[in-house]
């Protein structure tokens, strides 16, 4: 009796694509997430919190939610914050404390939409950056989804009228350098370095650092028990906060740094886009504040963006899968 040889078994190709199509869905609900901190913390400063005060609790608070991620991180690694202190540190002062201080900051100079727009150019400053290090072009599709996603982002927030602030604008530009160095960071994120460990230590940094700037006068800190209104209802000071504190901001970092390391930071800026969409939702239906017309019009300009971005990563990504499916298909 001969001996058959085996059927080769090919590896099925999705299981990449799954990868990337859960890292998606990751970016989307963080972007979600993010998005309703905003709202939420408008009412807070306008009634007499400072912004301190507002971020301290938030980090604080949030890092404390995801700290379990580190101490199972050091149980694994004994030396986890002594071999990753120096990314820990970046992710605290950049994507933590700066992207904040310097948003708010800008806010305080110039109208907000002209902040938003600016700190939401993160997504070209990162294919320019690319670009530049690897002296390498982006393709067609990455330059047409950058410029739709722009022109959609003007529409949507809506910057006419609006005057110039050089120092806003140098604090917004410094703000978006932040939010790119989000992306850059959490690509990292790994099996070596937990993503949430990452995101616990750094919001937990990041607490530390504002509560040494609030003790030493540098950031006032008021935290006055007032009433806000959200969605035409009188609520107390704790139930926007919690919020932020407890679930938007834990859940965006987490997932958000789950996120990169699946889909890549290219993509990940822009899907993250998708923020001042959900942004305009989360303030129409707390701040009653009714989205314009063109700014649909706009949203539905970024998504197109997002898509032609999205379209080039799944081309690039199918040559690769292939090659590795055949070969594992090889005897």
């Amino acid at each position: 009796m001969t001996a058959t040889a085996p059927i080769p078994v090919i590896a099925p190709i999705p299981s990449s694509s799954r990868v990337r199509s859960v890292g998606l869905v990751m970016a989307v609900a963080s972007a979600l997430a993010f998005s309703s901190s905003g709202p939420f913390i408008k009412p807070l400063l306008e009634e007499g919190w400072s912004l301190g005060a507002s971020l301290l609790v938030r980090m604080g608070v949030a890092g404390l939610i995801l700290s379990p991620a580190i101490f199972r991180a050091m149980r694994r690694q004994p030396g986890f914050l002594r071999r990753h202190w120096r990314i820990i540190v970046a992710f605290a002062v950049f994507p933590v404390l700066g992207c904040q201080l310097f948003f708010f900051s800008a806010m305080q100079r110039m109208p907000v939409a002209v902040a938003l727009l600016i700190q939401y150019l993160a997504p070209i400053m990162l294919v320019i950056y690319v670009w530049l290090r690897t002296r390498r072009a982006p393709s067609g599709l990455v330059l047409w989804g950058s410029a739709v996603a722009v022109v959609g982002l003007v529409l949507v927030v809506d910057i006419s009228g609006a005057s110039f602030d050089l120092i806003g604008t140098l604090f917004a530009l410094a703000a978006a350098v932040c939010v790119c160095a989000y992306f850059v960071i959490a690509e990292r994120a790994g099996d070596d370095l937990p993503p949430i460990a990452l995101a616990a230590s750094g919001l937990l940094v990041g607490a530390l650092m504002m509560g040494v700037l609030c003790l030493t006068g540098l950031m006032p800190f008021h935290a006055p028990p007032v009433s806000v209104s959200l969605a035409g209802a009188e609520v107390a000071w704790i139930v926007p906060l919690l919020w932020v504190a407890a679930v938007a901001t834990p859940v965006g970092y987490a997932l958000g740094v789950m996120a990169v390391p699946r889909i890549g930071s290219r993509v990940a800026s822009f899907v993250g886009l998708s923020e001042v969409l959900f942004a305009l939702g989360f303030a129409w239906v707390f701040l009653a504040e009714v989205p314009a017309p063109i700014q649909f019009l706009g949203g539905a300009l970024i998504l197109a963006g997002v898509v032609l971005v999205k379209i080039d990563d799944l081309r690039t990504a199918t040559p690769a899968g292939a090659a590795r499916a055949a070969a594992s298909a090889l005897p």
